[in-house]
């Protein structure tokens, strides 16, 4: 199998503008979160999964720079054209995961494609520890 990637660069910029725009995409807002290095707020967009009436984020990849920036920093914006909240990013330990996994893949059909292994949640929980999961608790 070949290994997977994210979206290409174009892809993510014209899905960001749209959000920022307050165009509907699905699931998708757009978090920013500061930089581990510069500080500045970097946006990406992603897909809110919720779960026991909470919101969760699901990373497929767990090297890409929102992800090492979300642990970094703790907190961002979560946000859809005008309407915006600040939120405390948790990351939840793998234990907890399959749940948000199951519901993520149930859903955010089109998300499936990025985890690569499979589309059945079975086998994707069974690497539960491959992607972090985020909590995102309101800090307004």
């Amino acid at each position: 199998m070949a290994e997977l990637k994210p979206p290409p660069r174009w892809i993510v910029s014209l899905n960001i503008a749209a959000l920022r725009l307050g165009v509907k995409v699905g699931s998708q807002h757009l978090l920013s979160i500061p930089g581990r290095k510069s500080g500045r707020l970097r946006s990406t967009p992603v897909s809110i999964v919720t779960v026991g009436g909470q919101p969760f984020v699901v990373a497929a990849f767990s090297d890409v720079d929102w992800v090492k920036n979300a642990q970094a920093a703790g907190e961002g914006i979560l946000a859809r054209g005008r309407a915006h909240r600040r939120v405390r990013i948790v990351e939840i330990p793998v234990e907890e995961r399959p749940a948000v996994l199951v519901e993520f893949l149930g859903q955010v059909p089109g998300g499936v494609r990025f985890f690569g292994l499979s589309a059945d949640p079975d086998v994707i929980v069974t690497q539960a520890d491959r992607y972090p999961v985020f909590r995102l608790d309101p800090l307004d």
